[in-house]
């Protein structure tokens, strides 16, 4: 209690530390999915190339724009957990941002999710997917800053995505909880986890390290095959 002296002079008890933030679960399992499907395409990749190389590139040509000269160095499970550290988005984003990349498979089959592009498609989709279901967002240029790409790259990266979806970004509560039991069902097959958190977790916001996704000094898309 407040005195007219001021604080009385007792000492105060040190206050617990916040809890350490913790990573849901559909990171683990997005993570787990997106890494085997791309290896799984990675190694398609090679196999058409040692057939024709003129056969190769009619594979991901839709998806050239998100195409990096080579495979970032961070894994995509640890690029998942840094848009989720720094963003401060909600769970139920990065599950909307899978929807939107399977949305993708499906309307452009011809076009596989690769290791060269696959760091572009997730911080562009859930960058998209918390503007459409956070209630407050970053701007493009705090997520290309997280994303390791530039602000100018993450604008264009962001309308060739509506365009390849048409524009068709909503998700409705049915798809989305389809998509929550189809992630829940790979958890249990694998012994993963058993639920995935959809709820907004508040986080303090660090101060955000730079990385980058190119290791290239070229700003132009590059193409999958000279």
């Amino acid at each position: 209690m407040l005195t007219t002296g001021g604080l009385t002079n007792q000492s105060r008890q040190p206050e617990p530390p916040p809890p350490p933030t913790t990573t849901p679960r559909v990171l683990t399992i997005l993570s787990f999915v997106l890494e085997k499907l791309v290896a799984r395409n990675d190694r398609l990749m090679e196999q058409v190339d040692e057939v024709s190389c003129s056969s190769s590139a009619r594979f991901g040509k839709r998806l050239n724009v998100f195409h990096g000269v080579r495979a970032p160095n961070i894994s995509i499970a640890k690029y998942l957990e840094r848009l989720y550290k720094y963003t401060d988005c909600s769970p139920s984003c990065f599950v909307v941002g899978y929807v939107y990349i399977d949305r993708l498979a499906h309307r452009h089959p011809d076009s596989l999710l690769i290791s060269l592009n696959v760091h572009r498609l997730l911080v562009t989709s859930v960058m998209v997917a918390s503007k459409m279901i956070d209630d407050e967002h970053y701007n493009n240029a705090f997520y290309a800053r997280v994303g390791g790409v530039s602000k100018l790259e993450l604008n264009r990266l962001e309308l060739e995505l509506l365009f390849l979806l048409d524009f068709g970004v909503a998700v409705s509560s049915r798809v989305f909880e389809s998509y929550c039991f189809h992630l829940e069902k790979e958890m249990m097959l694998n012994d993963i986890g058993h639920t995935i958190e959809k709820a907004i977790i508040p986080r303090a916001v660090e101060y955000v390290t730079e990385i980058s996704v190119e290791d290239t000094q070229s700003s132009s898309p590059p193409q999958l095959l000279d």
